[in-house]
């Protein structure tokens, strides 16, 4: 039986809610084969991240290569690239075995406030890897960072969109839940045309893995070979309906469902 081979490069949570571990329960979910390429080990709970190691770039390279080389994959999602090195190295493994759909999750800081991205980094970044995605996943402070102006704004999103297209960006998804509305709004520039999804915004703590969650389910509906605007769709949805199904396994932000589409 053939199955979309999903590929995330990320680092791992300890905690059990966001990063390669949140990834791979998603694609999992959603029908996908998961495999994983992990770029850093950090010791974190819901409420902070207590300590960070980074995996060095030639073990990167090896557990990249040693995917492709056999099991291959339908898409790629990427997540915490902490430094300059490590976005350079995992810039060239693309170049050489690429795969047909690169997400790009932007991870800067994590929810308890951690930063996960050196300053340092971010040019290479924006140099070295944006060019190379299908999409970039921002939320508002990561995408301020990257246009190096505030974002608000229904016109200020649209902007940065732009930008970000300047730079390089195929596509990008600029997620609203940052900004202080009712409701939450992601926008997706596909390069030619804006499509904004709406959402309900829920009033609890599962929010632990958002994003890496969005981005995982993104890449997986794209190894699916569905179209771009339809996987943003179906992952957004996916998310919500996970953070109303979330587990409450510690005292700060808890993780969301990502086995509801199962349990139900």
């Amino acid at each position: 039986m053939s199955v979309a081979k999903i590929m995330t490069i990320a680092g791992s949570d300890s905690g059990g809610g966001a990063g390669i571990q949140a990834d791979l329960k998603t694609i999992a979910a959603l029908g996908g084969y998961g495999t994983s390429v992990i770029t850093a080990l950090t010791a974190q709970n819901t409420h902070t991240v207590t300590k960070i190691h980074e995996v060095p770039a030639d073990m990167i390279k090896a557990q990249y290569e040693a995917i492709m080389d056999d099991i291959g994959a339908s898409a790629i999602k990427i997540g915490m690239l902490s430094s300059a090195a490590i976005i350079k190295t995992i810039a060239e493994l693309l170049k050489q075995q690429p795969a047909p759909h690169i997400v790009i999750d932007p991870v800067m800081v994590s929810k308890s406030g951690a930063q996960l991205l050196r300053d340092d980094a971010i040019e290479a970044l924006v140099n070295e890897l944006l060019p190379l995605c299908t999409l970039l996943t921002p939320n508002i402070p990561e995408v301020e960072k990257l246009v190096g102006s505030s974002v608000s704004t229904d016109e200020e999103i649209q902007n940065a969109a732009l930008e970000l297209k300047e730079k390089g960006v195929r596509a990008s998804l600029i997620k609203g839940g940052h900004l202080n509305r009712t409701n939450i709004i992601n926008t997706l520039y596909d390069g030619d045309n804006f499509h904004k999804f709406t959402t309900e915004r829920l009033k609890n703590t599962y929010t632990h893995g958002t994003g890496c969650t969005l981005s995982s389910a993104i890449a997986t509906y794209l190894g699916k070979n569905i179209p771009l605007a339809q996987a943003v769709e179906f992952g957004i949805q996916y998310v919500s309906e996970g953070m109303k199904h979330g587990y409450m396994v510690g005292g700060g932000a808890n993780p969301l469902n990502h086995m509801h589409v199962l349990n139900r």
